[in-house]
């Protein structure tokens, strides 16, 4: 994890770059892209499963910011409201995705599981097998999320986000926030018990 002066360093060149932007040099987004694309990219990924969603949501997270880019206030963390974009882009493709799947009803292939890394020390060849069935039940489950939820689970429990935060990003009350979290967690440890059982 970067350090707080790297963080506040970084701040300042984004808010040099933003404001560069907002003068009317466009080269000066190509650092924010720089800077950003990764943590987006991992953001997205986590969110959608798939490699090709997940560039599609940068793109268009950067896109949208680029647009939106001349109401960014300075004070405000360049960061944090490009993570809020690109959280809601990923929203909208989870939301054309779902509308997709109900209309042609085919299920996804495994190849579309998330890469989710579970925490194992030097784990042994029974250890790994266990790991990969459940990585793949978890897999699973994340898809029979609504991508509300899904996006609400993923900040809440891969992102480290606070109740508060999935609120303002999704512009609902921190109740009902909470209450997606719950109902995704609900959801997940229902769809995982027959693993963790025979995990015991």
């Amino acid at each position: 994890m970067p350090s707080s002066g790297l963080i506040l360093e970084m701040e300042a060149n984004d808010g040099v770059a933003v404001a560069q932007v907002q003068a009317g040099d466009r080269e000066a987004f190509r650092g924010l892209v720089e800077r950003h694309s990764q943590t987006i990219f991992r953001v997205a990924f986590r969110m959608t499963a798939n490699e090709d969603d997940a560039e599609e949501v940068v793109q268009e997270a950067f896109l949208r910011a680029y647009r939106s880019i001349s109401r960014f206030e300075a004070r405000a963390n360049f960061g944090t409201w490009l993570y809020r974009i690109a959280v809601n882009c990923a929203l909208d493709l989870l939301e054309k995705r779902k509308h997709r799947q109900e209309q042609s009803i085919t299920h996804g292939d495994e190849d579309d599981a998330p890469e989710i890394q579970l925490a194992s020390t030097n784990p042994g060849p029974e250890r790994e097998v266990l790991s990969s069935e459940l990585q793949q039940r978890v897999a699973v489950a994340l898809r029979e999320l609504t991508p509300v939820e899904r996006i609400a689970f993923t900040m809440r429990h891969f992102e480290n986000r606070s109740i508060e935060e999935i609120g303002k990003t999704l512009n609902v009350r921190i109740g009902a926030a909470k209450n997606t979290v719950f109902r995704a967690v609900k959801k997940m440890r229902r769809a995982l018990e027959p693993a963790m059982r025979s995990a015991v």
